[in-house]
């Protein structure tokens, strides 16, 4: 099997998966937006996503992302872009230009960051709160009992909140964090929930989520990168 037949199947399982959770739980499959994590892959499995007609990509790091994306960026019209790993204040202004959905706004800082560059470059892209949910000391994200004021320091910065991310412990049960950040988002108001990786994607769209990230599950398993 070629790379190009191999990521196009991988994708076909994948939107199979979803569907079938998302009849489990009673919801409509296209409410559920399947983003691939393409950080860390060559060239030539990015173009097999593309060229079975995928558009959504997610990136971890602004620097990576630009490799792999500026020029494309250029051609493909339809292509929309999430940043899902911690974005750096100095880093902002470069993740606006290129993203369109910043997934990981996590800080006061960060939020007040994104709002400058929002009005310098009079344009908004659409935010996700990430929520620390196993309110882990080395992880990045905004703890469960603070998330609604950080919200709504969000909404007086006039950032476009329109959702809650979360990546739960490692090993962990997921269920529980999943429905944590269902609850918060219910409570303000948010519709969108990132949520639900390669291993989980299925329980994190049967408890609501209409974001799921798989990277390893589309593309395989990647080399990492320092």
């Amino acid at each position: 099997m070629t790379v190009q037949q191999d990521v196009a199947s991988n994708l076909t399982d994948i939107r199979q998966q979803i569907t079938a959770a998302a009849n489990r739980a009673g919801r409509a499959p296209g409410d559920v937006t399947l983003v691939a994590i393409s950080k860390f892959q060559p060239d030539e499995r990015i173009e097999a996503a593309l060229a079975a007609g995928h558009r959504v990509f997610g990136e971890n790091r602004v620097q990576e992302a630009q490799e792999h994306w500026s020029e494309r960026r250029e051609t493909i019209g339809d292509l929309e872009l999430h940043l899902v790993g911690p974005l750096q204040t100095n880093k902002v202004r470069d993740a606006v230009a290129l993203f369109d959905v910043i997934q990981t706004l996590d800080r006061p800082k960060l939020a007040r960051h994104l709002a400058k560059a929002f009005a310098d470059f009079g344009a908004t892209r659409r935010c996700f709160v990430q929520v620390n949910t196993g309110e882990e000391a080395q992880k990045a994200g905004i703890i469960p009992d603070q998330a609604d004021k950080f919200i709504a320091e969000c909404r007086d910065l006039e950032l476009p909140v329109e959702g809650l991310m979360c990546i739960p412990p490692v090993d962990a049960p997921v269920a529980p964090h999943f429905a944590l950040l269902r609850r918060i988002a219910e409570r303000n108001g948010l519709r969108a929930l990132s949520m639900g990786m390669s291993a989980d994607f299925e329980s994190a769209v049967e408890l609501g989520a209409t974001h799921v990230r798989v990277g390893r599950g589309i593309f395989g398993e990647r080399a990492n990168r320092d």
